[in-house]
């Protein structure tokens, strides 16, 4: 694989998990990480032979100090310089009864009195996957998940919003609706 090549590729990269996700397709979570596989198709719309090997490499070796990508499990996040500003709009829709938040063990106690916020990110990310949630949530410690009344939140006022197949995402989760 020519140098040149990969250095292409990780631009592509940074445009699409650090600028323009949304043009691509691409959710990211609370952290900024996005599925791998999801990357990569992204990146075969312009680059079509481009692939995960291709990838891994990037972040093993094109200028490893700086630790542009970080890869957790099977997926991938720009480590810093994100540029996105504007809101992401998502089209309003009723939830399922219940939807699950990961966070770690130790945030537990504050999300319980102020609620789920999306704190540097635009909305609350959200998952009827139990395995993605806790995912989710071991990024920064002890995983626990949170079960959220969505459709009693959803009906007392409360947007939700439909990102993808994995992804509902929320405003705000105020305590009274998080079990």
């Amino acid at each position: 694989m020519s140098e040149a090549r990969l250095i292409r590729i990780s631009r592509l990269m940074s445009l699409i998990l650090r600028h323009k996700p949304q043009q691509f397709g691409i959710l990211l979570d609370a952290e900024g990480y996005a599925p791998l596989e999801e990357v990569v198709r992204a990146v075969r719309e312009s680059i079509a032979d481009a692939g995960i090997e291709d990838v891994q490499q990037i972040v093993a070796h094109i200028e490893p100090d700086k630790a542009r990508f970080s890869i957790e499990g099977s997926d991938i996040r720009a480590n810093y310089g994100h540029s996105l500003r504007d809101r992401i709009e998502q089209p309003r829709v009723v939830p399922p009864e219940v939807l699950l938040h990961g966070t770690s063990e130790s945030a537990v106690l504050d999300i319980r009195r102020e609620g789920i916020r999306p704190m540097r990110r635009q909305y609350v990310h959200l998952t009827t996957h139990r395995d993605l949630a806790a995912r989710v949530g071991g990024r920064h410690g002890k995983a626990t998940v949170l079960e959220v009344e969505a459709l009693r939140a959803s009906e007392a006022g409360l947007a939700f919003y439909r990102a993808n197949e994995s992804f509902w995402l929320a405003d705000f989760i105020p305590g009274a609706f998080i079990r």
